[in-house]
């Protein structure tokens, strides 16, 4: 479906080609070349998406994630120069739903964007499912609040939806591709790190033995005893 996006890149060459692609793709497109501007006009516009650029003028788009974020939950796809781990889990941790690294396939930006509008889509879906208390782990399915041992996590909608997948099924190995399809809409996205990334900001949350890894294959949700 047709979506208002946000583009913040203060490269005029790379915002403009962003445009262009996702305005052939249907969508109507506003941009940002900064970041106070950028905070402005996502305040202004209301958008469906921002495709936010790391490196910007005024500051950087870690806090114009963070200050979005904090007005309104919106699906913030950014864009950075390096693909430094360190890097992408302060983007995950401030509100970032997914990541491509500099330079990319301008094929690729318009599935990941595709991906994060069905994801919107399937959230209501996930947060609907049946998912009963797992020990010292409680959800509100409905509020999108999740507390571990009695105290409150706060989740990006992205790592929300994340746990709520692995712990419909817990104990049971999830594949890194069942979870693109469930989580993102996206099938057939093995070839990135974006669950890998998305997992590791998790644990860091609700605690890293919390969620197993089986090489290879994927992850599962190992509830501990309730205390």
């Amino acid at each position: 479906m047709p979506a208002t996006i946000l583009v913040v890149e203060d490269e005029p060459i790379i915002s403009q080609a962003v445009a262009d692609r996702l305005r052939a793709e249907g969508h109507e497109v506003v941009q940002a070349f900064d970041g106070p501007s950028a905070v402005a006009t996502c305040a202004a516009t209301s958008p469906d998406l921002v495709v936010l650029d790391v490196m910007l003028p005024g500051y950087d788009g870690h806090e114009v994630c963070r200050r979005i974020q904090a007005e309104r939950p919106v699906p913030v796809l950014m864009l950075t120069a390096r693909d430094d781990e360190a890097d992408i889990l302060v983007g995950l941790g401030v509100g970032a739903d997914d990541y491509l690294t500099k330079p990319f396939r301008m094929r690729e930006l318009v599935a990941r964007v595709a991906a994060l509008l069905r994801r919107v889509e399937r959230a209501a879906e996930l947060a609907a499912r049946p998912v009963a208390d797992l020990g010292d782990l409680h959800f509100d399915a409905a509020a999108r609040r999740v507390w571990v041992a009695g105290d409150e996590v706060h989740l990006t909608p992205t790592e929300f939806d994340l746990l709520a997948c692995l712990a419909a099924s817990p104990g049971v190995v999830i594949t890194r591709e069942e979870l693109y399809t469930e989580v993102w809409g996206w099938p057939g996205a093995s070839g990135t790190r974006t669950v890998d990334s998305h997992v590791k900001a998790l644990r860091a949350k609700i605690g890293s033995d919390r969620v197993r890894t089986v090489h290879g294959v994927g992850y599962a949700l190992e509830p501990r005893a309730a205390s």
